[in-house]
């Protein structure tokens, strides 16, 4: 009997071991696995970097042609879109989504080459997702609506006046900054007040007379869902703004201080000026200066969104608030034609006609060592070393080059 039971304890203990081994090497397993999706991840947004930044450069590389280009594009696209505001309303919202769509995906490219991608994270581009989302799955959604005018038509279309987006239609980052703070606005007005959809609603068959779409019930519905729901999901994006850039990816930026963000584009150009904004935004000091700046933002943002009710209520009041829009986009983009460009186009002239007699000198420095089969050590050190001078000279200019160029404007 006791050589038996020593037998199945025997077998008992076997068995645990080859589960044990058994669960072992599955956990190995997992964790191979997992290892190897990690890489693949890694190597696929190293490959979608780098076809990034290749993108870009071709981009610079042809930049005047490609100016051109987008000049011709851009009228007739103006025109074209005129045609179709006026006969065809009901179409500009998936105009709208269409432009969305191709343009952002390329703005990101753009972005991630000259480490502007943290723009896209400004409240401009979480309200036209909620726009595209409204447009494409719930159109008839009349506080949804709502939500997405008080949008359109508050933060979204005052900050293209406060921060002077220029119409320029030689330039696609320029353009597509108008467009994504002009064209909802553009959008909602045709549906409150053009579109035939819209007006079949206002008259549904078997039902009373609507005198509007959509339907408000009272000043206190409309102040509901044209602010209070509104400044509600602003605080949502403030608050994820907030984790994200100052908390998730706090070290990123600081350790790498050529990545923009709209609060360092901002600081960065008024401290430059020296403006009444810094002034106001240093007046807790410099260390709440982003707290500061929150502040202010919110305080526009409330504003603004409170002058939508008006907007909501009256046709001629928004109708002059769209030509506003445009006279205010078309102005600036004129300013910068006539006077930003301009001083551009010189300054990058110079630092080229500088940059020249450098690289020139450089060249013949390398072929003169070349040629000289027996150098003496002591030359050599002298070469190097007025090389490695031109090398320091021709990298400072091509930093005074990148930082001379235009960024873009917050949102």
């Amino acid at each position: 009997m006791a050589s038996n039971e020593e037998a199945v304890e025997e077998a008992n203990g076997d068995s645990f071991q080859a589960v044990r081994q058994r669960l072992r090497d599955r956990s190995k397993k997992v964790a191979q696995t997992k290892e190897m999706l990690s890489k693949q991840a890694v190597q696929t947004r190293e490959i979608l970097s780098k076809q990034a930044v290749k993108i870009a450069k071709q981009a610079e590389e042809h930049e005047r042609f490609i100016n051109k280009v987008t000049h011709l594009l851009g009228v007739l696209g103006f025109g074209a879109f005129c045609f179709l505001l006026g006969a065809r309303p009901q179409d500009i919202p998936y105009v709208y989504c269409l432009f969305y769509v191709t343009f952002v995906p390329l703005r990101w490219i753009y972005y991630r080459f000259k480490k502007w991608h943290y723009y896209l994270l400004d409240f401009c581009y979480y309200a036209n997702t909620i726009f595209l989302v409204m447009l494409l799955l719930y159109p008839k959604n009349e506080k949804l609506f709502m939500v997405c005018f008080s949008f359109a038509e508050g933060p979204l279309a005052w900050a293209l006046i406060v921060w002077r987006c220029s119409l320029v239609f030689s330039s696609v980052d320029k353009i597509v900054s108008v467009l994504i703070h002009l064209l909802p606005g553009i959008v909602f007005f045709t549906i409150r007040w053009w579109d035939p959809v819209t007006f079949e609603a206002m008259h549904p068959e078997g039902t009373v007379q609507r005198s509007s779409w959509p339907y408000v019930e009272d000043k206190s519905y409309l102040w509901t869902w044209l602010f209070v729901v509104p400044l509600a999901a602003y605080t949502i994006w403030q608050v994820l703004y907030f984790l994200i850039v100052n908390v998730l990816r706090r070290q990123r930026l600081l350790s790498d201080p050529e990545v923009m963000t709209s609060y360092r584009e901002l600081s960065k150009k008024a401290q430059k000026a020296n403006n009444i904004w810094w002034r106001l935004s240093g007046l807790l000091g410099d260390q709440n200066r982003m707290l500061m700046y929150t502040l202010f933002q919110a305080i526009f943002t409330v504003a603004t969104m409170a002058l939508t009710v008006p907007i909501f209520l009256s046709y001629e009041m928004h109708l002059v608030f769209q030509i506003l829009k445009v006279s205010a986009s078309v102005w600036n983009g004129g300013s910068f034609l006539l006077e930003v460009m301009p001083r551009q186009v010189i300054l990058k002239e110079k630092k080229k006609s500088e940059t020249q007699p450098l690289q020139t000198q450089l060249v013949q420095s390398a072929e003169m060592n070349q040629s000289d089969s027996k150098p003496l050590l002591v030359d050599n050190l002298n070469e190097n070393s007025s090389q490695q001078n031109l090398l320091s000279l021709l990298e400072a200019s091509e930093e005074m080059d990148s930082s001379a160029e235009t960024e873009p404007q917050p949102s």
